[in-house]
């Protein structure tokens, strides 16, 4: 099953529980309780929030996609196939390491462009910082978002 449609499937099902719990929260609220309308406050607030959540998730993975798209479209998507790996898939250290080296000198060289930000979050990812790789990420998005930057 593709990564989109998993996504999809798991904001449908917390957009019912979302539902359920917005309801919950309703009845909390109409018990004319000062505990009960506190906690009903409480339960509302809860959906809101995740609701908001899922909401920048799927954003930041939509408009990844797109940049992923005009990359490959200019041809400039940079292609780790043939990267050394280990047995369990992931990408031999030196060679990640030597990979993302290339794309921080990239990033040094041209700070304003998103496609050097993008490249190097991938080189972060290949060499297992996801933390890492989703905050250049989202660097990369906000040099993307530019109207100025999109061509």
């Amino acid at each position: 099953m593709k990564t989109r449609t998993v996504a999809f499937l798991i904001t449908a099902a917390l957009a019912v529980y979302f539902v359920l719990l917005g309801g919950r929260a309703v009845v909390l609220l109409g018990t004319g309780d000062p505990v009960g309308i506190g906690l009903g406050v409480g339960v509302l607030v809860l959906p809101l929030i995740g609701a908001w959540i899922a909401w920048t998730n799927l954003r930041f993975g939509f408009t990844t996609e797109r940049m992923a798209r005009q990359l490959d479209a200019e041809g400039a998507l940079l292609d780790t196939s043939e990267l050394p790996r280990r047995p369990s898939g992931r990408v031999d250290r030196e060679a990640a390491d030597a990979w993302f080296e290339e794309r921080r000198v990239d990033v040094e060289a041209r700070p304003e462009d998103w496609r050097a930000w993008f490249l190097l979050a991938q080189a972060y990812d290949l060499a297992g910082d996801r933390g890492r790789a989703r905050e250049t990420m989202r660097t990369a998005i906000d040099l993307f978002s530019l109207p100025t930057n999109r061509a």
